[in-house]
């Protein structure tokens, strides 16, 4: 027999670790070439002029510059439309 009542193993005691996703840089601020602008799952920001897109979606800049965001107009293979948001890195 045991000394104390045992009681049922807590299920919600998982927790992942933080990812740290989204815009590292806004709009106005100065980028130096291999800067991190955006982290993300997924293309959510296009990568738009002088910015690279690494394996994971990352974007970052490709040269010393100021961050922009647009908007573009795409179209899917299904012919259905949707406003994409474009990042630049326009040179200064």
């Amino acid at each position: 027999m045991s000394t104390t009542k045992s009681s049922g193993t807590a299920k919600n005691m998982r927790d992942s670790a933080p990812k740290y996703l989204g815009v590292k840089l806004f709009a106005g601020q100065k980028a130096k070439a291999g800067q991190i602008l955006v982290r993300q799952r997924g293309t959510h920001f296009l990568a738009g002029k002088n910015v690279g897109i690494g394996k994971d979606h990352t974007l970052f800049a490709l040269g010393e510059g100021v961050v922009q965001f647009t908007t573009k107009r795409k179209i899917a293979f299904d012919r259905s439309r949707r406003e994409a948001k474009v990042v630049n890195v326009i040179f200064s």
